[in-house]
């Protein structure tokens, strides 16, 4: 900073001080009689072990007890201020949010500041920062990019700078810290642990961004499902919508036929009773004429006329036997019968073959249930090949696992599903007892079991050969007219529902519906109990015929 006049000269020199170069911050006045910079004082005297003065080297046993010496300040800030209106050097205006310089601040200039000094806990401006890169005691200060609240970057505890890490507490400390409390702990420099977590960082971003290209990729998935899911269901519409259609003109052109043949038949009847009420009205008439004469007769004198009709007139006339010709409505009846049992035999094939169809679109969704060892009971038996469940007569000594259910006898697949529709079946017949259904994974599996939807069950039993329910809220009792040998299984994620079949009949068991379904759902089978040697057989999941 030069000035015009040699007074000047010597007048800044008055006003600087010898550490930082600078016009004095916060002066204060050593034992000694020096003066100096409060920050910078400090920082000198915190970075190195003896205490001493810079300007005469005077040693002090303990560091003084400085204050700001304000008369000396307010020449300082004055002279300062001469300077700053003086100088022809432009000033670099800090921007809103920008870290500004704390000397200029001082002087109420809001300049933006280069570098933040972590020995002297200050940031400077091109023109304060320079002494940092001139004097020998402040090239040591450790210099980083602006920040704000310094401060924050001591020691609470001991008013020292952070600047070292204790590992095992997962803390920033001062090295008075390191020497104290956190003793023995697993200490490091802040820029070691630093550098390190830098490359964590840039391996975790890493894996953010395959997580988010990996999500990105499900996002995708999910949408071209749905696309297919909704063509599907569309297809499925239309199907439907072309069987309805085809069971209707079916019912209606067997109504037409049925009607119409019923139309015949009483035309038919018409045309009859018309042609035996003229027959009859014919002998009608002959015998009213024949009871005429008989009457004139009765009264007549004429013996001979009398005696040569007699035989002529009371004799009946040619006549049919009546008793056993009609025109009987039970015709037109037995007709009708007839054409609804045709009728019936057509619903019944067009019903049966809807529900053929029916079953080939849940088929369409088979999925391949393999049992998981690791879920079973003890005492289950399961298959080589994971496809049969039954019931032992020993306890297996088995890892007592948590996904193990304990002591209901009951396993469940491998395989779980977040989506979608699911489909598989499980041969029945040759059993008395026995669950199936589908559960949530985090169901309960230690201790007795409730099974009902609040739990995560969606399941049907059968018990004592012929009882079947659906556990539902409140359980409901299932009556069928035919035992199924072979039971399908349908679930549907998206819209909550799962559904049981007949597969020999194609016939609808129950279903459950608006099934919250929040995590994966699995295949569930229980073989149930011995019932007396009358249900060992075992539960079997079987291939799905397309």
């Amino acid at each position: 900073m030069a000035m015009a006049s040699s007074g000047n000269v010597l007048q800044e020199k008055q006003f600087q001080c010898t550490i930082c170069m600078q016009v004095f911050t916060d002066p204060v006045t050593t034992p000694c009689g020096h003066n100096f910079c409060l920050a910078c004082i400090q920082s000198v005297w915190e970075s190195s072990d003896v205490c001493q003065c810079p300007a005469c080297n005077k040693s002090f046993s303990s560091r003084p007890e400085i204050s700001i010496n304000t008369a000396f300040k307010e020449l300082a800030d004055t002279f300062r201020n001469i300077i700053v209106s003086s100088s022809a050097s432009p000033l670099l205006a800090a921007k809103p949010g920008e870290v500004v310089c704390d000397v200029c601040a001082a002087m109420s200039q809001q300049v933006k500041a280069k570098k933040s000094c972590l020995g002297c806990l200050t940031s400077y401006c091109d023109a304060h920062l320079e002494p940092h890169q001139r004097v020998a005691t402040l090239k040591v200060h450790k210099l980083i990019d602006p920040v704000k609240n310094l401060q924050e970057r001591m020691c609470k505890k001991h008013d020292r700078l952070l600047e070292m890490f204790c590992r095992d507490e997962q803390k920033c400390v001062c090295q008075f810290c390191t020497e104290t409390e956190h003793k023995g702990h697993r200490a490091v420099k802040i820029e070691q642990e630093s550098g390190e977590r830098k490359v964590q960082m840039k391996e975790t971003e890493a894996d953010f961004k395959q997580m988010i290209l990996e999500r990105g990729c499900k996002i995708e998935e999910i949408k071209n499902c749905l696309k297919l899911s909704t063509i599907s269901a569309e297809k499925e519409l239309k199907e439907n919508d072309r069987l309805c259609t085809s069971l209707v003109r079916s019912v209606q052109e067997r109504q037409a036929e049925v009607n119409s043949e019923v139309r015949e038949k009483q035309k038919a009847a018409e045309r009859r009773a018309e042609e035996l009420t003229d027959e009859l009205q014919q002998e009608i008439d002959e015998l009213q004429r024949r009871r005429a004469e008989l009457e004139t007769l009765g009264s007549t004198d004429d013996h001979l006329h009398l005696l040569q009709r007699f035989s002529a007139l009371t004799s009946p006339p040619p006549s049919k036997e009546w008793t056993e010709i009609g025109v009987y409505p039970e015709l037109c009846v037995g007709t009708t019968r007839k054409a609804l049992s045709k009728l019936d035999d057509t619903l019944k094939k067009e019903l049966d073959s809807l529900k053929r169809n029916e079953m080939k679109k849940m088929q369409k969704y088979a999925v391949d249930v393999v049992l998981d060892p690791d879920s079973a009971h003890p005492n289950i038996v399961l298959s080589p090949d994971g496809k049969q469940v039954g019931r032992g007569e020993l306890l297996h000594i088995v890892p007592d696992n948590p996904q193990r259910f304990d002591p209901v006898i009951c396993v469940v697949g491998k395989s779980g599903f977040l989506s979608g529709r699911i489909y598989f079946q499980v041969a029945v017949e040759s059993k008395t007892f026995w669950d199936v259904g589908m559960v949530k994974e985090s169901v309960n599996r230690k201790g007795m079991i409730t099974s009902k939807p609040e739990n995560g069950y969606w399941t049907v039993r059968l018990r004592n050969g012929n009882e079947y329910r659906a556990l539902d809220s409140p359980s409901v009792l299932i009556p069928l007219k035919e035992k199924p040998r072979t039971l399908g299984i349908f679930a549907d994620y998206e819209e909550g529902t799962v559904s049981f079949f007949n597969v020999d009949t194609g016939s609808h068991i129950y279903t459950f519906t608006g099934c919250l379904f929040s995590e994966r759902i699995f295949p569930f089978f229980s073989p149930g109990v011995c019932d007396d040697g009358k249900n060992t057989a075992p539960l079997i999941i079987t291939a799905v015929n397309h």
